[in-house]
């Protein structure tokens, strides 16, 4: 969108254009003396946007046809339905800077001032319109480092119907609308679509259950209406993180309670059912603690220190992966962090937990600590840049390779400070300062990301600070161009990600020779002009000047040529990597083949042995049977031996008659 330029705040500046478009306000107001400066469609559009900035929506009755000026006005207005007045008014201003980029400079003092007739209510951040009484809210602007605040005519509208400041690295507060939270701190906070969810928290030592949802889109707060379930809502509880997952669940993560549990419990909150669930998890949980952070890497929460239920503090390591739901504690080789709770952490390449601040029962820290996930072995870096001071409550939030940092306290007054650390080069830099007992410098309060006319903006909420903060802040950071003018006046230490950098620290070599020489050249020219009396001085000076700029230029190329060579190097190894990587991918997949072909072979002998195997059973019990047989026939061939044997001695008869066995034999033959 563009920014309108006429250096009025609304509705100021509406009533303005409105005035040198031709309407005056009143209900009579017709499109004929506009059109005489704008095209009829043009016209009847800051018709219907005036009427529904200064009367609301239509609610007249539909014109005859046969009076189709008053049909066609009707329909424009009717056609912007419920859109809010401050939305009606932008567009107003918009469409008359489009059509008439220089109307401004036409309108003078005079005619403007008589146009805006403003009263102000007992809240002086509300405006109430002349014609209507319609309240429009007005921005309030954080006093910045210099106690300056923000007029006006600086501010940038980019919301959709509410005014939302977009002048970058500055808090501000936008016009919330509906019921505030109760006020508080130690609370968790996330972002799903668009929308920050607030639970639980600290107000005057009673811990908190709610679950209060802020809709950027309208700036406006409403309640989540928690559903019963058979294992009931969860318990009030400070000190825990909320994490979304799933793209819409939220996870509620350990935090400190009345009655504690033993192990660290993580609550779901379902948000289409709107229902808490206990997650089932298996492993070894850690005890139950508070105070702790989380980090979401990839599929698994890293949970680090915190304070548990007897206040000691802690400095374990805990994973629990979110696909199989188990626990595994982790034992990182280096030296670890100092036991600590109120620290902040974040993950930067997937890959390095970094850990800053914290405090324990007596003292407050700033020292940085590294873990690399992969080696899991810490280290403690050293910091560039204006490094911070000592604190803990403090919250960050991550954007590409910049940790922003709001917040926190050491004991004895809040930090007013938004700093950002660039997680590759390890740099501090300052980004905004707050002034006087604002809530962006108080100890609790939670800062998550969000996205604005495509733009990332923080959102800060909460805090406490003497006392307890509800209040909502908004800062847009402009760390795409500011930090980096900021980190080319430090020497860059070792990266965490040095390959990875290589390519662009040899394009800022490249740039930082181009230049110094440019630079170096515009001061001799200058010496050259403020000392004509001393020419040959001058000269022999140039001399020295060009010879020390050939041999810095030598030098700086030979530092580039072998920055080079290494990147060269480093995109050969990677390009022999890769091929090998084919080369194992291409192996792996012909002996997967090869698997595969001697599965299906075992497979086919094992069904030929058990065919066999039932063949040798059949062929046993035919053996059996052919014994069997063979018996049976042995036993047959003797009876009937013996039968011959008996018919051929003639007999019990020829025995008695005595008849000798050759007679008898003799016999039986004839």
């Amino acid at each position: 969108m563009a920014k309108v330029s006429s250096g009025l705040a609304y509705p100021e500046r509406f009533y303005a254009a409105a005035s040198y478009a031709g309407f005056d306000g009143s209900a009579d107001s017709t499109v004929g003396a506009v059109a005489s400066k704008f095209s009829n469609e043009t016209a009847l559009l800051l018709y219907a946007l005036h009427k529904q900035a200064t009367l609301g929506p239509c609610n007249m009755p539909k014109p005859k046809s046969w009076k189709p000026i008053e049909h066609s006005k009707w329909t424009s207005w009717n056609g912007l339905g419920d859109m809010p007045s401050t939305e009606a008014m932008r567009l107003f201003v918009k469409i008359l800077e489009e059509e008439d980029p220089g109307w401004y400079s036409r309108v003078s003092n005079n005619v403007v001032e008589p146009m805006v007739d403003v009263k102000m209510n007992q809240n002086p951040e509300v405006v109430v319109a002349p014609d209507n009484g319609n309240a429009y809210p007005e921005m309030k602007t954080v006093a910045t480092v210099n106690g300056h605040f923000l007029e006006s005519q600086d501010k940038d509208v980019v919301s959709e119907g509410l005014e939302v400041v977009s002048v970058y690295d500055q808090w501000v507060s936008p016009p919330v609308s509906g019921k505030h939270p109760k006020a508080r701190y130690e609370h968790g906070a996330a972002v799903i679509e668009d929308k920050m969810y607030i639970f639980g928290g600290n107000h005057n030592g009673r811990y908190l259950n709610d679950l209060q949802v802020l809709d950027m889109r309208s700036w406006s707060w409403s309640k989540v209406e928690v559903q019963e379930r058979t294992d009931g809502m969860t318990s009030p509880c400070a000190g825990h993180s909320l994490i979304p997952w799933d793209g819409n669940k939220l996870l509620s993560v350990g935090g400190h309670s009345r009655d504690p549990s033993e192990t660290l419990q993580v609550k779901v909150f379902d948000l289409p059912t709107c229902t808490w669930s206990t997650l089932k998890t298996y492993g070894k949980p850690p005890i139950s603690r508070g105070g702790h952070s989380v980090v979401h890497v990839g599929t698994t929460l890293v949970i680090f220190g915190g304070q548990d239920a007897n206040r000691s503090l802690l400095n374990d390591l805990h994973i629990l992966d979110l696909e199989s739901m188990t626990w595994d504690e982790m034992d990182p080789v280096g030296v670890p962090p100092s036991p600590r709770s109120d620290h902040a952490a974040a993950v930067h390449a997937d890959r390095y937990l970094l850990i800053f601040g914290g405090g324990s029962h007596s003292a407050c820290f700033n020292d940085l600590h590294v873990l690399d996930l992969q080696t899991m072995e810490w280290s403690r870096p050293i910091q560039q840049g204006e490094i911070p001071s000592p604190r803990a409550g403090h919250s960050g939030v991550t954007i590409g390779e910049n940790w922003f940092i709001v917040g926190g306290g050491d004991n004895k007054s809040g930090v007013s400070e938004t700093i950002v650390l660039n997680m590759s080069t390890l740099v501090w830099s300052v980004v905004t300062t707050v002034q006087g007992r604002v809530s962006l410098a108080s100890e609790g309060a939670t800062v998550v990301l969000s996205s604005y006319s495509g733009e990332d903006i923080l959102v800060a909420f909460g805090g406490y600070n003497g006392r307890y903060n509800n209040e909502v802040n908004v800062l847009k950071p402009s760390h795409k161009t500011s930090l980096q003018t900021k980190l080319t006046e430090r020497p860059v230490p070792d990266s965490l990600s040095a390959v990875q950098n290589n390519t662009n620290a040899t394009r800022d070599l490249e740039s930082e020779l181009g230049m110094g020489q440019e630079g170096k050249t515009r001061e001799i020219v200058m010496e050259n002009t403020d000392s004509e009396r001393n020419i040959p001085k001058v000269e022999e000076m140039n001399k020295n000047l060009v010879a020390v700029l050939k041999a810095e230029k030598e030098e700086l190329e030979s530092s580039l040529a072998n920055e080079r060579m290494h990147a060269q190097q480093l995109r050969q190894e990677l390009t022999e990597a890769e091929t090998r990587n084919g080369d194992l991918y291409k192996e792996l997949q012909s002996l997967r083949g090869q698997l595969a072909a001697e599965q299906s072979r075992c497979f086919k002998l094992e069904v030929d042995v058990a065919e066999l195997r039932q063949k040798l059973q059949t062929m046993e019990t035919l053996r059996k049977e052919v014994e069997i047989l063979q018996r049976q026939k042995a036993a047959s061939e003797q009876a009937a031996l013996d039968a011959r044997q008996r018919q051929s001695s003639g007999g019990v008869w020829g025995w008695l008659a005595g008849t000798p066995p050759d007679q008898r034999a003799n016999i039986d033959e004839s």
